[in-house]
Formats: structure tokens, C-alpha cells, sequence
């Protein structure tokens, strides 16, 4: 199986969104991440999956700019932008949710949005909370943009309503609207159906699929069930190591990503 940046990727395509190339990544003499490469085209989800500590997490600091790499490259559009601040590569298109949910539980769910959605204002959120020339105006678009995405993900009722006294499906969706709020052509979730049921799980893999029409994702999931449902690709790694990456019944059924999963079979719950 080639891996997606030395050899012929599986799937041919257009050129890619976001690409990195020969990423390695240290802390502390600890090689988190070791010639890491991979590609992420446009209106495809490419999962990213992996044993605890393979590195998924630190993947995605590096593709939003939280952690700068050692050595390797990163592509924005055919455009070097190793070592932009996590603001730029957001201005460029590129938003996240979090492992946790990350938001913030003294403000309202339409605020929380509107934060997301900051990107695309001129004075920003913080100038609007502070009434600086120009705010009003952008507080207006603001609110606007945020009930529309909140409609969308169908929980524009809770717009008034403080995160802690949501269920947390409905915060998991509070998040995710937040990131989708920037309008971004590159979403990367990180593990977005933890702590949900079966049916939210697929409520999700829905919504997911759907969103493929406006932007690329990238995800980060434990739940194999539904990282072969939902992704067009998939990039398995281990120890820091991209160990495999193909369609998902390549990466099914390939020798060693059943051995970094200790013989389970990749796919079943």
C-alpha cells in the first residue's frame, strides 16, 4: 500500500487542500510524530486512526498550527505554511473541534458560535463584547451567521441557553457548530462521537457525509464502525508512524494495522 506522499495514492484525485510531507515531531526526546505524510483533497474525509498515543492528537495540532514540527513541510493549496500561527492557517480556511468539548460555559450557545465565526468580521467578537466603533455592525452578521448554523445542525432552540445545562449530545453539537460557523474548507473533528449513542453515532456519520458538499474533513476517531462508513480515506498510524493508508477496505483488511490493533479485526465495534 504506497503511502499517500513517496508513492501513487489509492485514490486519484484533484490537488489537494492540505497536504504534509516528512512531518517529525519531538518532545522532550520523544518522537510523537516521525516523516509523517499525508494529503487531504477537496470534499473528501480522510480518517486518521491509530492506537492510543500513535499520534493522532499531535497531527492535528500540527495541521492548525498549535505545534510547529521539527522538521517536514506543510501545504495549504499548493502554498508553504509551515509555521503560520494557528489564527492565520483558521483565516486561511481551516478550522477544529476538540477532544473535549472547549466551550465556554459563561456565555450563551449563539455566543459560543459567534465566536467561530469571528474570522469573518472586521472589528471581531471581542471589539463587539466591548462596543468599539464598527462592532455593531458585525454583532449583527455575527448573530446572524451563528442561528443560521445553528438551525442547520437543528439546535436553534437552545441559542439562549447557557453549554452546562445542555445533554451532551447537544453540547457535542454546540461545538461542532462553533468550528462550522468559520465557514471553513478544511474541518478537522477530533473524535467527535465520543460519549455518544448509536443513533446520535449515526446521526453523525449522516451530517458528516453532508458536509463534504461545502469543505473536506478530517477525522479522528475511535469508533471503527464508523470511520469505515463515513471516510473516503484513511491514514493508520502507530507509534508516530504513518503504517498504512488506503481506501477502507484496504486499511481493513491490511496486515499491519490488525497487528497495531493486537489482532482485532478493524471495523467491528
Amino acid at each position: 500500500m504506497s503511502h499517500p506522499l513517496t508513492g501513487e495514492s489509492p485514490v486519484a484525485g484533484p490537488s489537494p487542500r492540505l497536504a504534509l510531507s516528512d512531518v517529525t515531531v519531538t518532545f522532550g526526546g520523544v518522537t510523537a510524530l516521525s516523516e509523517v505524510g499525508l494529503l487531504v483533497r477537496p470534499h473528501q474525509v480522510l480518517g486518521v486512526i491509530g492506537p492510543n498515543g500513535a499520534g493522532k492528537t499531535t497531527l492535528f495540532n500540527v495541521a492548525c498550527g498549535f505545534v510547529r514540527p521539527d522538521r517536514g513541510r506543510l501545504e495549504w493549496r499548493d502554498q508553504e505554511v509551515t509555521g503560520l500561527r494557528p489564527r492565520d492557517l483558521a483565516g486561511l480556511g481551516i478550522a477544529r473541534t476538540l477532544q473535549g468539548l472547549g466551550l465556554f460555559d459563561r456565555v450563551t450557545v449563539l455566543e459560543n458560535v459567534m465566536i467561530g465565526a469571528d474570522r469573518h468580521t472586521r472589528s471581531g467578537f471581542l471589539s463587539s463584547l466591548l462596543a468599539l466603533p464598527g462592532a455593531s455592525r458585525d454583532e449583527r452578521a455575527l448573530r446572524e451567521r451563528a442561528r443560521e448554523v445553528l438551525d442547520g445542525l437543528g439546535i436553534a432552540a437552545h441559542a439562549d441557553r447557557y453549554p452546562a445545562s445542555l445533554p451532551y449530545a447537544v453540547r457535542k453539537r454546540v461545538a461542532l457548530a462553533r468550528a462550522l460557523a468559520a465557514e471553513p474548507d478544511l474541518l478537522l473533528l477530533d473524535e467527535p462521537a465520543s460519549g455518544l449513542s448509536t443513533s446520535e453515532m449515526d446521526d453523525l456519520g449522516r451530517l458528516v457525509r453532508e458536509l463534504t458538499e461545502r469543505m473536506s474533513v478530517m477525522l479522528v476517531e475511535h469508533h471503527m464502525d464508523l470511520v469505515m462508513r463515513v471516510c473516503d480515506e484513511i491514514t493508520v498510524l502507530d507509534f508516530g508512524r504513518v503504517i498504512a493508508h488506503g481506501t477502507p477496505d484496504q486499511v481493513r483488511d491490511d496486515p499491519a494495522v490488525l497487528a497495531a490493533y493486537l489482532g482485532e479485526t478493524v471495523g467491528e465495534a
